[in-house]
């Protein structure tokens, strides 16, 4: 059973990657045309009106951390019954927040676009219908989620990858059709978006109406205990999303306050590497969680520990990687990529680089205390720890004049901390021991990740910056990183795997 669950893992991992690789390509190249076709400043109208709807970020991640989370849940449990109830009461809720978000939209949200916003006097009713079309947008998104999470708890990968890719496709050609109508571009391309989103709704529910017994004919008969479960669920998930949201969002403001647009410029070059770097251990991760959850839904400790080590290793390798060569030669990236690029965006690169493989060790215990369903305390004490990055950035700022790279300094120390206490909080919950964690995971990083680390530093330090030692640090990344995961990183199981594998495809 095992064997069988760990090649699903691998195969759903490929498949994410393949998905990633295309969304990559096709939202590069999708913001490059909008750029062209909208203009700088309806491109500016669109991203600063359509942002205020991102301000419920927060809210729809909570919705669906909770949807995949009891989805998820009752499957593992195996019972059908439970598993059709909790998916209605799910919709329930998705449908309740989304009355919450068009009210709030269309009162609070709709005061700030039309009197806050500095919008050019011609643009306003062009920036009036781009909000209209952002806030059926968001709903529209909320309410297909519970769809998303029953594809990801199924583990149907190549669906969920298919319909992703789709979607890209789809919205760039609706940037290639803006170019040829000759209607107002910034309306249109708003409606578009409405759009696909609405069409997207529809196949997700055709997909899985067809494909899963449990959404065949739900109905939304509201179970009030299993209601006030996964309702008071999400609320003690909206704190550490809220915590995210306000450090992410309150240090560009703070970076804004004390400095100028040309730090937040920096931070946006380094937060948009950031992100796709971040898909190669999200795409794995995304793979491992369902699994993490059935397995505490079996209460099959063994496998969900055993899950746990290998996820949070294996992410943090792979992201440390990918985070070593371009640290080390991240001029010589960003000049291939930009040209010329504000100050500062290297040195913000590599900082924000730390913080995403700390969230690469953090990720799996959150996966596992989420699993649990007891979060009350563990997101109290891990949101108000998050919470503290923003004003302590702004102490340092406001009275002991420190650089820019402060803020993210000061969020790795957190960072460290808030970790020291979800393992002290999430690992007792699971019945596992901090010695096992920090024997067969902590250690380990810490050796691949020491040892990984000194020829490539050795030759970054003493090698003439150019294109050949580029490609030579490179290699030697790969080689000493890989060399040291095999070494010090696996277990004597793992590395007879390994070889076994090796042998396997050398044969053919």
């Amino acid at each position: 059973m095992y064997q069988s669950s760990n090649k699903r893992i691998i195969k759903n991992t490929l498949l994410l990657y393949v998905r990633m690789l295309f969304l990559v390509l096709i939202s590069l190249y999708t913001s490059r045309i909008v750029l062209q076709t909208l203009g700088i400043e309806d491109y500016g109208i669109n991203n600063v009106v359509a942002g205020i709807i991102s301000f419920l970020g927060f809210l729809t991640g909570s919705l669906s951390g909770a949807s995949s989370r009891f989805i998820t849940f009752s499957l593992g449990k195996g019972d059908l019954i439970h598993l059709k109830k909790t998916f209605g009461n799910i919709i329930a809720i998705h449908l309740l927040f989304a009355v919450v978000i068009l009210i709030l939209g269309e009162t609070i949200g709709l005061w700030f676009v039309s009197t806050q916003l500095n919008i050019p006097p011609e643009r306003e009713v062009a920036a009036f219908w781009v909000y209209q079309f952002s806030i059926l947008t968001a709903i529209g998104s909320i309410v297909s989620m519970p769809y998303n999470a029953v594809i990801i708890a199924h583990e149907k990968m190549s669906a969920f990858a298919y319909l992703t890719i789709g979607d890209a496709i789809l919205k760039l050609g609706a940037v290639f059709l803006l170019i040829y109508l000759p209607y107002d571009k910034l309306i249109l391309y708003a409606l578009f978006i409405l759009c696909i989103q609405l069409f997207d709704f529809i196949v997700y529910i055709t997909y899985c109406r067809r494909k899963f017994e449990e959404i065949k004919s739900p109905g939304i008969k509201i179970d009030k205990p299993l209601f006030k479960e996964i309702f008071y669920y999400t609320g003690w998930t909206m704190n550490g999303n809220l915590a995210v949201f306000g450090y992410t969002q309150g240090l560009n403001i703070l970076l804004n306050i004390f400095f100028n647009p040309a730090i937040n410029a920096a931070r946006g070059i380094a937060v948009q590497v950031q992100n796709i770097v971040n898909n190669f251990s999200i795409n794995f991760q995304t793979a491992v969680n369902p699994q993490l959850t059935k397995s505490y839904a079996q209460e099959d400790y063994p496998r969900m520990h055993q899950l746990l080590i290998s996820s949070s290793k294996f992410s943090v390798f792979l992201m440390f990687l990918i985070c070593l060569p371009l640290s080390l030669e991240i001029d010589m990236v960003l000049k291939w990529w930009l040209g010329s690029y504000p100050a500062h965006s290297n040195s913000f690169l590599r900082l924000i680089l730390i913080t995403s493989i700390l969230f690469c060790l953090a990720n799996p215990i959150i996966t596992s205390a989420h699993a649990t369903g007891r979060i009350k305390r563990f997101q109290i004490i891990e949101g108000s720890m998050l919470l503290m990055i923003v004003p302590l950035s702004y102490v340092l700022l406001k009275y002991f004049n420190v650089p820019p790279e402060s803020v993210f300094i000061v969020h790795i120390l957190i960072e460290l901390c808030t970790q020291y206490a979800r393992i002290k909080i999430v690992l007792p919950m699971i019945e596992m021991k901090t010695n096992t964690y920090t024997k067969e995971v902590i250690l380990p990083i810490g050796k691949v990740c020491i040892s990984g680390a000194i020829i490539p530093v050795c030759l970054y330090l003493y090698l003439p910056q150019n294109t050949l030692t580029f490609f030579i640090i490179g290699i030697v990344c790969i080689l000493s990183v890989t060399s040291c995961i095999y070494v010090f990183g696996c277990t004597e199981r793992e590395r007879n795997v390994i070889t076994s594998k090796l042998r396997t495809t050398l044969k053919r």
